[in-house]
């Protein structure tokens, strides 16, 4: 079915829908990963995006249930140059258009993304919302844009109950913010015992859990709307190690007392390159966030670990005296290269 994406700023990109043909409203963002749609679709740090893929063909691999990073799929909608209609690989389960069909998300194909990419370069990132040729009422989509399409992100994608995983090593309890499968597994790996808790579990209900370390997930939105989670951390620094990934990170960077803003377009995508500034080895890694902590704001007795070797913003801090650790990329690898995993080990020392 023919069908449009429609921006914010009035521009129209025509293609062909498929998937879930019911219009569809978010924040338009891209992502810059040959592979590694499924974990992109099912990361909650998607909540309220819709988001172009630049690679041009999608879906060549299909679909397996054992990559997806959360329940369900958490984007609001899928664009990209060509999909695959017929996947072809031995882990292949049904195919991307049969997954977003029963994950109720609507794509677009066929629209030049390559000129969308650089129109959110140059303007950054923008709403915009994807409808079909059956439902074009300019007013409803006026009516769209006056909305926040992430608003209370973290509330809608966190756990509702606590979840606990048994091991024989480190007792590591996760804030929910919007994690990730595969940070848990990351854990599980390192035969720690992991506890999963709720974005706005208590201070008293964290600590009941007998923690070693509280590690804060990654996630959707602005981490200056979670005031609540905010204040929690500052209560439980200095009592035992946190660390974090990505919305973590910022989290704790803002309960020490730093600043964040949000990035022009931010960074998405399986190949953005990190500078370790202690060893000052680069690693390749994985990214998704659209927010930054503000370097000249770190307060004193932190140390800017990692550094993106891009726009040379602020990739991870830690503050070795009060047991704080974090990093903004994502070392759990889902989707993307291996080279961070380290990280994982580097939280755990610092128990």
């Amino acid at each position: 079915m023919k069908g449009k994406l429609i921006l914010e700023n009035g521009m129209e990109f025509e293609g062909k829908c498929f998937g879930y043909l019911e219009e569809s409203f978010g924040e338009v963002v891209f992502n810059t990963g040959m592979t590694g749609y499924q974990e992109i679709l099912t990361d909650p740090s998607y909540y309220g995006q819709i988001v172009v893929m630049t690679y041009p063909l999608i879906g060549n691999y299909g679909i397996n249930y054992d990559d997806i990073q959360s329940e369900s799929a958490k984007v609001k909608g899928f664009i990209v140059r060509e999909l695959c209609d017929q996947p072809s690989n031995w882990r292949n389960e049904m195919s991307l258009n049969a997954y977003l069909k029963e994950e109720k998300i609507i794509g677009i194909q066929g629209i030049d993304t390559r000129y969308l990419t650089k129109l959110i370069r140059n303007s950054g990132t923008m709403k915009g919302v994807i409808v079909t040729e059956e439902n074009t009422d300019t007013e409803s989509i006026k009516e769209h844009f006056k909305k926040n399409p992430v608003e209370d992100a973290v509330k809608k994608v966190t756990r509702k109950d606590t979840l606990k995983i048994s091991g024989q090593g480190k007792n590591v309890t996760v804030i929910d913010l919007g994690v990730k499968t595969n940070i848990v597994n990351s854990f599980k790996e390192r035969n720690c015992s992991v506890t999963v808790m709720p974005a706005l579990s208590t201070i008293d209900e964290i600590m009941n859990t007998k923690p070693d370390c509280l590690f804060l997930s990654n996630g959707p939105g602005d981490p200056k709307d979670l005031t609540e989670v905010i204040e929690t951390v500052k209560g439980i620094i200095g009592k035992i190690p946190v660390t974090g990934i990505c919305l973590g990170h910022q989290i704790i960077a803002l309960a020490c007392g730093a600043d964040t803003e949000k990035m022009k377009y931010g960074h998405r995508g399986s190949n953005h390159p990190v500078k370790n500034m202690f060893t000052e080895k680069v690693t390749i890694t994985s990214q998704n966030h659209g927010y930054v902590v503000k370097n000249d704001t770190i307060p004193d007795g932190f140390e800017v670990t990692h550094i993106n070797m891009n726009d040379f913003t602020v990739e991870g801090i830690r503050n070795m005296d009060k047991k704080l650790m974090s990093v903004q990329f994502h070392p759990e690898a889902c989707p993307g290269p291996h080279e961070s995993s380290y990280i994982f080990d580097d939280f755990l020392s610092i128990v």
